[in-house]
């Protein structure tokens, strides 16, 4: 509680223990802080918890897209299919290999890219698509999976904020030509910023580990065999990640408790529609838990009526097409993708963390009738 008396609530917080900090530590004592023993053995776990065979750990999420587009072939005159309704990076590493993003309007009720939309998108400049699992929830990796492989595309996951979500019982990250996740302190477990790429195919195993060094191949000493990145994780990241995923299926259901709390007090307001599982999810792993508001009310007055409660929200996600980058260089418009636009307009991220307890939870929802009762009836 402030000066003022409002009960401060964190929007997210990480999940970090004692042994998190003393693996963090053994890391700082054995004085190697890169390349080393801890990043195998993360990327081991990784490999084994989602399903695959190789597994690479990268800096950020955002650096594993761009090395996987760098691998998918993408360059000047390519197209890669993907959605408008995410974190901008997804679009963004399409463009550092001088690509286009080809954007396809998202389902309504899941929120991620329409699937039975990506054939029509698709054209003889196409060589991926690149489907986002959105707040954890799965994309229709069947349907994708059929679509990429009679038009002969690779098909990347964007599972950075995914990791454990499970479709028609098999984990995402195992679907595509490749994947990749992320870390960032938000997410379902973290390294503080990292991310990993996952992939079957020994050729992307080998490329991405001499992409992520500056285009070193192997263990040669300066020797660079093509123009690489500056991507590797540290030790300390590492670490961190290999303690967390050692504890991973325990985050998620203490997140999923989180969310049915939520889910539990919200069916009681009816202007409110909770985020569920999509069609085939047979796990949700709960990166954020977003509400949507009915359209009649106006989202961002009640962001502010939250605000002066000390309750923070976030609008995830603005539409891609209309950053002002995105609209400057491609001419995007609104009106070209209504549902995106329609859900981005309406939709609220609460906090949200592994932690939270209950009475937070209720002065959340308490704080939200409240505020939907003030805009109900300055609006009548």
């Amino acid at each position: 509680m402030n000066e003022k008396g409002i009960i401060s609530t964190p929007m997210s917080q990480p999940d970090i223990t004692e042994g998190d900090i003393d693996l963090v530590a053994q890391v700082l004592r054995s004085g190697r802080l890169s390349i080393g023993a801890y990043i195998e053995e993360f990327e081991k776990r990784v490999r084994d918890y989602v399903g695959t065979r190789y597994a690479v750990a990268v800096a950020s999420g955002t650096a594993g897209l761009h090395l996987c587009m760098r691998l998918a072939g993408v360059k000047e005159g390519s197209e890669v299919v993907t959605s408008p309704f995410s974190f901008v990076a997804s679009a963004n590493c399409i463009l550092y290999e001088h690509g286009t993003p080809v954007f396809v309007d998202i389902d309504e009720d899941s929120f991620n890219i329409d699937a039975d939309a990506i054939d029509a998108a698709v054209n003889d400049r196409t060589v991926a698509i690149l489907p986002i699992h959105v707040f954890g929830r799965p994309a229709r990796m069947d349907q994708i999976c059929r679509t990429a492989d009679r038009r002969g595309l690779a098909v990347i996951e964007d599972a950075c904020e995914a990791i454990g979500a499970e479709f028609d019982g098999r984990k995402v990250g195992a679907f595509g030509r490749a994947s990749v996740f992320a870390f960032y302190p938000n997410k379902q477990m973290t390294t503080g910023e990292g991310g990993i790429v996952t992939t079957d195919d020994p050729q992307w195993d080998r490329e991405l580990r001499a992409l992520r060094n500056h285009g070193r191949a192997g263990d040669e000493w300066l020797q660079h065999h093509q123009l690489g990145f500056n991507y590797r994780l540290n030790e300390l990241s590492a670490a961190l990640g290999l303690s967390q995923i050692s504890r991973l299926d325990d985050l998620l259901d203490r997140r999923a408790a989180v969310a049915a709390a939520y889910n539990d007090r919200l069916a009681r307001i009816v202007s409110v529609k909770p985020l569920s599982a999509a069609a085939n999810t047979t796990r949700m792993s709960w990166f954020v838990y977003i509400v949507r508001l009915d359209a009649r009310l106006s989202r961002d007055n009640i962001a502010s009526r939250l605000a002066e409660r000390g309750i923070p929200t976030r609008n995830y996600f603005p539409p891609i097409h209309l950053q002002p980058y995105f609209a400057e260089r491609y001419g995007y418009q609104r009106g070209q993708f209504p549902v995106t636009e329609r859900v981005a307009a309406s939709t609220l991220a609460l906090p949200f963390h592994t932690n939270m307890p209950e009475q937070a939870v209720d002065h959340v929802c308490r704080a939200l009738q409240m505020a939907i009762d003030q805009e109900t009836r300055r609006s009548a």
